[in-house]
């Protein structure tokens, strides 16, 4: 399996899929890995992108380090991958927690390889409540899926997967494979990696990376997103990118690249293509 050494050491999974075409990165949410993405990455790769996706440090098959679970290293992991396969005109891909890690990606290493972006439930401008950031999830919110990961991950993970990622609480009609599927990965992710990355994707802000894109973006949510609500997320980032372009998906759950998958793909390669 491919892996590209990070900064630290520390050995990053990645699947590199498709032809030489005009290469697009896919970057995961918490607590899963590229996996999340492979319907997406096969459906590119067919249409003649090159597609890349990773798993971010901690998760999946990349190395679980005790350091470095934060926003500005995963970026400088990004980084790393990005300029070891020397992509270039590149549209970057981020779904929940990914969003906010390219979009650091930008903030700290610029557009030089960047053609696009796209946000997909993605977690920027900043999650938390503060006082600068009312709009944001009370405190309390994270506090709570910090003491599931402590207490029994295994279940908090089913509670999620079975609950308000996919939206199965709504109308009970999700697939019990996308839900199993999510338990995998998140069981797969390492603990202290998973567990500091709750900070990571729900304190972060990112407000001044948003305000550094200047590529063409598109910003995709559900409107009935329970993880990142529409209001604290994709409408917000949307009004933060000059010229973004923001669609939303009425009724949709966080889970689109699964629950969403034909609309967000064709979104997707039109964007891409366009």
């Amino acid at each position: 399996m491919p892996y590209v050494t990070a900064d630290d050491g520390a050995e990053i999974f990645y699947r590199d899929w498709g032809t030489d075409g005009t290469p697009v990165l896919l970057s995961h949410g918490w607590p899963l890995s590229s996996d999340a993405w492979e319907a997406a990455a096969l459906f590119l790769a067919e249409r003649g992108h090159r597609v890349v996706a990773h798993d971010r440090r901690g998760h999946g098959r990349s190395s679980q380090t005790w350091h470095g679970n934060e926003m500005d290293t995963y970026a400088d992991d990004l980084a790393v991958l990005i300029d070891t396969l020397d992509l270039r005109d590149l549209t970057l891909v981020g779904h929940s927690t990914g969003g906010g890690e390219i979009v650091r990606y930008v903030g700290r290493h610029g557009t030089g390889r960047v053609a696009r972006l796209v946000l997909v439930s993605a977690v920027p401008p900043l999650m938390v409540r503060t006082d600068d950031n009312p709009e944001g999830l009370p405190p309390e919110t994270f506090e709570a899926i910090r003491a599931g990961e402590r207490a029994n991950r295994a279940q908090l993970y089913r509670d999620l997967a079975d609950g308000p990622f996919f939206g199965h609480n709504r109308r009970q009609d999700v697939a019990q494979g996308f839900r199993d599927a999510f338990w995998a990965q998140g069981m797969a992710t390492g603990h202290r990696g998973a567990y500091e990355c709750i900070a990571a994707f729900s304190a972060t802000d990112f407000r001044p990376d948003l305000a550094a894109i200047d590529v063409p973006t598109l910003v995709i949510h559900g409107d009935d997103d329970q993880i990142v609500p529409f209001e604290v997320g994709g409408k917000r980032s949307a009004s933060l990118v000059d010229d973004a372009v923001l669609t939303v998906y009425e009724g949709a759950s966080h889970a689109l690249p699964d629950t969403e998958r034909e609309r967000l793909h064709a979104d997707l390669l039109a964007f891409i293509d366009g």
